[in-house]
């Protein structure tokens, strides 16, 4: 059985797990779930994944694994070459926290859920706007000095990492919603690397069969 992947298209959570299942040759069937749509909300989803988010993972012997640092790692530990951690300890731990800043003070903020309420509460487009990029330039204004210091080409070192994997999908979201990014060049020319890498090429949004989904 091929590993299968329940995907939206624009979704950062699971545009890095594509980037990471790309990073270690391993294919895919995409399965699309339009966020926009309620997909994530039918009973059939709902059995994949309860918390009816994307992604969910099926692995080859018909098990389903969500969230996407518990898919990554499950990657790094069943798939390990080529390495998306380093071999220290501390180095890992590193790449972690990055990955984390992303996943855990960034994102969660801002996802599809947060801008619903906030639209349901009646807060204008503008100052969604506002929440959105706020948190953002919070998260990067962490991560710059992080990339910055163990940067030789990629987030952590001349190779991809996990820290790459959640990097790249919040660039995209940055860039979504008109973040300046000016004050981030570490990440910037990290961003500009991974544009040229056909993994990250190939698990970009709009090379999704659903990317005309809006």
């Amino acid at each position: 059985m091929t590993l299968v992947l329940h995907s939206y298209w624009r979704a950062t959570a699971p545009y890095r797990v594509r980037i990471a299942l790309n990073l270690k040759g391993l294919p895919f069937d995409y399965a699309p779930v339009n966020l926009l749509s309620g997909d994530q909300h039918a009973e059939a989803y709902r059995r994949l994944n309860p918390q009816g988010l994307t992604p969910a993972l099926e692995t080859e012997d018909g098990r389903v694994l969500t969230q996407s640092l518990a898919i990554l790692e499950w990657l790094e530990e069943v798939h390990p070459v080529p390495p998306l951690l380093p071999a220290d300890p501390f180095d890992r731990a590193a790449v972690r926290a990055m990955a984390a800043l992303v996943a855990c003070d960034i994102h969660p903020l801002n996802n599809l859920r947060v801008q619903q309420q906030l639209t349901r509460m009646g807060v204008e487009a503008d100052a969604r706007l506002d929440w959105t990029q706020r948190w953002i330039h919070d998260g990067f204004r962490a991560l710059e000095p992080m990339v910055a210091a163990h940067t030789a080409g990629f987030a952590f070192g001349a190779a991809p990492t996990l820290a790459d994997c959640l990097l790249i999908p919040q660039v995209y979201s940055a860039e979504r919603y008109e973040v300046d990014l000016g004050a981030y060049p570490a990440i910037r020319a990290v961003a500009e690397r991974c544009a040229g890498h056909p993994a990250f090429v190939a698990a970009h949004p709009e090379q999704q069969p659903d990317a005309t989904a809006k």
